[in-house]
């Protein structure tokens, strides 16, 4: 007698998440997950459009508002699930020396995700200008498609600095972090998840979201460096 075939979920992610989320996939044996990464803020407008999508996790809340405001997501089963902290990445090879964010005044090249669209660089953008060291850095800024992007542009060596999620460094071996933003500091990170309204698949969404924050679930979101509520 043959098995019976999993169900299939889409799950919409922000690129940051993409390592973490393949390995809790590969843990996850109740559905078969297919994955839609990249930058929170053009998922979001994919899922306006009519994308297929069943779970939506941004990384950031404005994304998903955008969301509920259009009554796209089921509002009661949205929950922020995770935590990040921002990080100075140089080329692994580099000589600089970063010891404080006012140090970037003198990065020609500084990548980030783009700074007003897109969650990992409109968080780089906020904490700058909290240190009133905006209008020094933004002419040298490097805009990139998503945090990934970003990621790649250092360790390409084509930018002399980038700033990125610390989950995002710590899986490159080309980087290095040499400055991390201490997290009274930095911006208020959050990444939330929720089921989308008009998916086929609600109850096999919410026990993938369920899933999300188990204890193995958990271990390997700690083990990629993401902070836990």
């Amino acid at each position: 007698m043959l098995a019976a075939a999993l169900l299939t979920i889409h799950v919409s992610a922000a690129a940051s998440l993409m390592d973490a989320l393949q390995e809790i996939a590969r843990q996850y044996r109740q559905a078969t997950i297919v994955f839609n990464f990249g930058a929170s803020n053009l998922l979001a407008r994919q899922i306006i459009e009519g994308a297929p999508a069943d779970v939506f996790i941004s990384a950031d809340e404005a994304s998903m508002n955008r969301l509920q405001q259009r009554g796209l997501i089921e509002p009661k089963r949205r929950r922020s699930i995770l935590s990040n902290t921002l990080v100075i990445i140089v080329p692994a090879d580099s000589t600089m020396r970063i010891s404080s964010a006012r140090d970037l005044l003198s990065v020609q090249k500084l990548a980030l995700a783009a700074p007003d669209a897109v969650p990992a660089g409109i968080y780089a953008k906020e904490y700058l200008q909290r240190l009133g060291l905006w209008e020094g850095v933004g002419p040298n800024v490097i805009p990139t498609d998503n945090v990934r992007s970003a990621l790649a542009a250092v360790e390409s060596g084509n930018v002399d600095a980038g700033i990125v999620y610390k989950t995002d460094a710590l899986i490159s071996r080309a980087v290095k972090i040499a400055y991390e933003v201490p997290r009274a500091e930095g911006p208020k990170i959050s990444y939330p998840a929720a089921v989308i309204a008009d998916s086929r698949e609600k109850a096999a969404a919410q026990h993938f979201l369920d899933f999300l924050q188990s204890a193995t679930a958990r271990e390997i979101f700690r083990h990629f460096g993401f902070l836990l509520p």
